[in-house]
């Protein structure tokens, strides 16, 4: 399972401003930058227009300890113009602290199911299964194999210091990408990320799993 953190700061590379629109009761989700394109593409396809987004740096995927408190001062800058706000984040590594900063924000305010992207993107009992099967994988999604000279190559060092590759993933058998656009392309990529890592491959189409269906749910309450 992925837990490796880079060893250089962060920049923040997503920021997308609340979108004005009309009157009414308005959802916000607070996402990963990481599921960004994900979420404006639902929102898109589904016509959510009662839905505005903000993002965290995408990076906090690997600097999970940051998370929490970010996500506590968005949820307070926010919190006084949005009756319903939903956090477009698993557990993410956190231990449980992502819960306690949306039991300290008090009610209407959910999160994600599942303990990570992973786990919502597959649906719970499809991942806990392949969990089962391997415990030593190495998970990628869309977003992670567009970034993955960037997050890992690069966020890890492992082009300054190769030696380290195998350090961090000697645990590690398989890469399972889990995959939310048909594109062979993407694909091919991902293949690629496996055997720069040393390690065997699988695909699966996972489609965006408990996302689109968490999203349609909270839109639902407030129309």
């Amino acid at each position: 399972m992925n837990g490796l953190e880079p060893m250089d700061s962060l920049e923040p590379i997503n920021s997308l401003e609340p979108i004005k629109s009309p009157e009414g009761s308005r959802l916000l989700v607070i996402a990963c930058g990481a599921l960004a394109r994900e979420i404006v593409w639902l929102q898109k396809l589904n016509g959510w227009s009662q839905m505005d987004l903000q993002c965290l740096d995408a990076e906090l995927h690997n600097r999970p300890k940051l998370i929490p408190q970010k996500l506590r001062e968005k949820i307070e800058q926010y919190r006084s113009q949005y009756q319903h706000i939903f956090v477009a984040y698993g557990d993410c590594g956190t231990g449980g602290e992502i819960d306690r900063v949306i039991a300290e924000a008090g009610e209407s305010i959910e999160r994600l199911p599942g303990a990570h992207c992973y786990s919502f993107y597959a649906g719970e009992q499809d991942f806990t299964q392949m969990a089962e099967r391997e415990l030593g994988t190495f998970y990628l999604t869309d977003f992670l194999v567009e970034h993955f000279d960037r997050l890992v190559i690069k966020g890890l060092k492992l082009d300054l210091y190769p030696e380290l590759r195998d350090q961090y993933f000697a645990n590690y058998r398989l890469v399972t990408y889990l995959s939310q656009r048909q594109d062979a392309d993407l694909v091919v990529r991902a293949e690629r990320a496996a055997e720069f890592l040393g390690l065997e491959f699988s695909h699966k189409h996972s489609g965006y799993g408990d996302l689109e269906k968490s999203l349609k749910e909270q839109i639902l309450q407030i129309i």
